[in-house]
């Protein structure tokens, strides 16, 4: 596939990861796919009850898209501990602290090989982890025990561990939340953090894991909703031109896929609204565009930024920048729309994570 076989509405729409708020297939999620093109779905939870019917879900959309020219990113957050998207059915690893605490490098390989071969056998190809920040604050803190150290040093060690047994396992893997978000103790998901340190002192720190991921091949990086004073200006990382292009693409030379953190979060929606938080995210630079708004709100963001390429507001050049990046990435871990998908036996799955429980003293089945 070339870029100058697509539309611009075809570009713009692989630029958009969605969310789903049902368990079955909607005329709304129908519509962005067939008609807007999107470039994947985000799945949660909430979106069915039973193993069998998460993997009747992913080929169901595999199935939808198949007749469009680029395949499905099908994406998660699965990164074990609180943030669990797996069905009951299938035990829970332990958080990222728990296992890098009492395993090592050794036990976030097992753990996060577990969990890449989960989600590859199950029709996923994009996972949202590691977390690369570092922890400065109690585990029950919104990301907490979600880190893997205390220090960048840990976090180093064991978010790359992470990060290349994912690759290795053919998922996609976005680390996150870069610059860090343990360079501040508020929830992005309720209010719009601000980091009050020196860069210098953030690139030092906070920045230290992204840069070393980069050095060792990181596919995807997820930019927060984090406003660095001075740095970032009215607007925070993720909807920051300035900021993006100065770090990610200059000075660390990094030039795969740059994710938004999810638009619809409270502190982003609010204070800009969804039309002006899309437009400055694709206009800062980002490659893909994480929101999960309502069928209306989609299809006028969306037309939005078709218009606006349309009328040279925005340089189509800018987004067959970000584009050629998504096919790349696609074509690099071969994802497809395959229907055929056996999926995993699930007493062989949670046997080897009632081992890594074990390990981390874990007696219940959360």
């Amino acid at each position: 596939m070339k870029i100058n076989e697509l539309s611009i509405q075809e570009k713009v729409g692989q630029m958009m990861v969605i969310g789903m708020e049902t368990n079955y297939i909607t005329e709304r999620i129908e519509t962005m796919i067939k008609e807007y093109k999107i470039g994947g779905i985000i799945l949660y939870r909430k979106n069915f009850t039973t193993y069998a019917e998460m993997i009747e879900l992913i080929k169901k959309l595999k199935q939808l898209n198949s007749q469009n020219k680029i395949p499905l990113f099908i994406a998660i957050d699965q990164e074990g501990g609180r943030v669990n998207r797996m069905p009951k059915e299938i035990k829970n690893l332990p958080s990222a602290n728990q296992v890098a605490t009492k395993g090592g490098v050794e036990l976030v390989k097992k753990s996060t090989s577990i969990t890449g071969k989960i989600l590859k056998e199950s029709g996923y190809n994009l996972n949202f982890a590691p977390v690369l920040d570092i922890k400065r604050f109690q585990d029950k803190h919104p990301i907490g025990d979600r880190c893997y150290g205390e220090n960048k040093e840990d976090v180093i060690k064991f978010g790359i561990t992470a990060m290349k047994e994912l690759q290795a396992q053919g998922i996609i893997s976005v680390i996150k939340h870069f610059p860090g978000h343990g360079a501040t103790k508020q929830d992005s998901h309720q209010f719009l953090p601000i980091i009050n340190q020196k860069i210098k002192n953030i690139e030092n720190e906070d920045m230290k894991p992204f840069e070393e991921a980069i050095k060792n091949g990181a596919d995807a990086i997820l930019v927060g909703h984090l406003l660095i004073k001075n740095v970032t200006g009215i607007y925070p990382a993720s909807l920051s031109k300035k900021f993006i292009v100065k770090y990610l693409r200059r000075k660390y030379r990094y030039n795969g896929l740059i994710l938004t953190d999810d638009l619809k979060m409270k502190a982003i929606k609010f204070l800009y609204g969804t039309e002006t938080a899309v437009k400055k995210a694709v206009e800062a630079g980002n490659d893909v565009i994480i929101f999960r708004f309502n069928k209306e709100e989609e299809k006028r963001v969306i037309q939005n930024i078709i218009n606006l390429v349309k009328r040279g507001k925005i340089k189509e050049s800018r987004i067959n920048k970000s584009v050629m990046r998504i096919m790349k990435i696609k074509e690099k871990y071969n994802i497809t729309d395959n229907t055929d998908i056996k999926g995993i036996d699930l007493n062989v799955i949670n046997d080897q994570i009632t081992e890594v429980r074990n390990i981390c003293e874990i007696i219940d089945n959360k």
